[in-house]
């Protein structure tokens, strides 16, 4: 039982983060296909490429999702809730794709964790939920928002004896490094979120140590799959971020995904807190919108996308603690 449980659970895992690559494929590129900066198959091909590089650039994070929430489980029962947890994941995932509603499949895995790991019976390290989770999703946002609306600012400012027609011009080129900066943020925070529940299922059982090093084979697993997920694309969600917050031109555009791109990297390196990529290029999106004039972001929307972001986490918890229960029932 041992080996089946942690072949399907690894399997289930890379089934997330399939799941995670369509899902958030728009916050890489929406902005740059609503301008025109790049086609979608281009954009997505590019994503896809940026975001396995990503997934080899650190591992904090991923030490941190291993280590940070949940105790490490043990035996059949750990392995089990682990899966649950993934399967929580994947159902809201799923929900929020079909309505194109851009959630964040880095809260749904956490939602999943926590709701698995307390149908379980298992300890949640409540101190790394708040530090490392709650925290960031309520500052990420506030800081994309701001440092979007700063950045587009400046912008404005530097180019305001420029031609406008050319500017556009340019940053829709601009556009190709900024969209590439934040594919590759993406697969260097949301590849390495499944890096670190593989490792727990190879802790559990005892295939590897906790403090051994993440496999190389592991890496390049989540590295494939979230940028086959990528290169598949979820259109829904792209024309909610790209069209319905805001109609962005190629500065905004440029300032967006910069911003998104400096935020992931900084908290990735500096501090290891595995953020929302959702949370961040949304929040960007509405700074640089607002720089126009505040009703130039349709907040209605924008109440909604938020509204979903504070669902996500208790929605995947219990779709997880559901899950663990009938599979309790059923094989424990």
């Amino acid at each position: 039982m041992d080996t089946f449980a942690l072949i399907v659970t690894i399997g289930v895992a890379l089934g997330f983060t399939y799941t995670n690559g369509f899902h958030d494929s728009a916050n890489a590129i929406a902005t740059s296909v609503s301008t025109r900066a790049l086609t979608p198959r281009a954009a997505l091909a590019m994503a896809a490429v940026m975001n396995l590089a990503g997934a080899f650039l650190g591992s904090g994070v991923a030490k941190t999702v291993s280590e940070g929430i949940i105790e490490t489980p043990h035996g059949d029962k750990g392995m089990w809730i682990l899966f649950a947890a993934l399967i929580g994941a994947i159902v809201w995932n799923l929900i929020t794709w079909y309505f194109g509603l851009p959630s964040s499949s880095s809260h749904a895995l956490f939602g999943g964790m926590v709701g698995a790991a307390l149908a379980g019976g298992i300890g949640v390290i409540w101190s790394g939920v708040v530090d490392k989770i709650v925290i960031p999703m309520f500052l990420s946002p506030l800081v994309g928002l701001i440092a979007g609306y700063l950045v587009m600012c400046a912008i404005m400012w530097m180019f305001r004896k420029s031609n406008p027609h050319k500017a556009k011009r340019g940053f829709r080129i601009a556009q190709t490094v900024s969209a590439a900066g934040m594919a590759l943020g993406h697969g260097l925070q949301d590849a390495q979120k499944t890096m670190g529940i593989v490792v727990m299922a190879l802790v559990i059982s005892d295939v590897q140590s906790a403090d051994a090093p993440i496999p190389v084979w592991v890496k390049v697993a989540c590295a494939v799959m979230l940028s086959a997920g990528t290169y598949a694309g979820g259109w829904r969600i792209m024309r909610t971020l790209g069209r319905k917050i805001i109609e962005l031109d190629p500065p905004q555009g440029f300032a967006a995904e910069t911003t998104g791109a400096g935020i992931m990297f900084t908290t990735a390196f500096m501090f290891h807190a595995p953020i929302s990529t959702t949370h961040v290029i949304t929040s960007a999106i509405m700074g640089v919108g607002a720089t126009k004039r505040v009703n130039a972001v349709r907040w209605g929307v924008a109440k909604n996308i938020i509204l979903g972001w504070f669902i996500t986490m208790p929605a995947a918890a219990l779709v997880a603690a559901l899950t663990f229960w009938i599979v309790n029932l059923a094989l424990l």
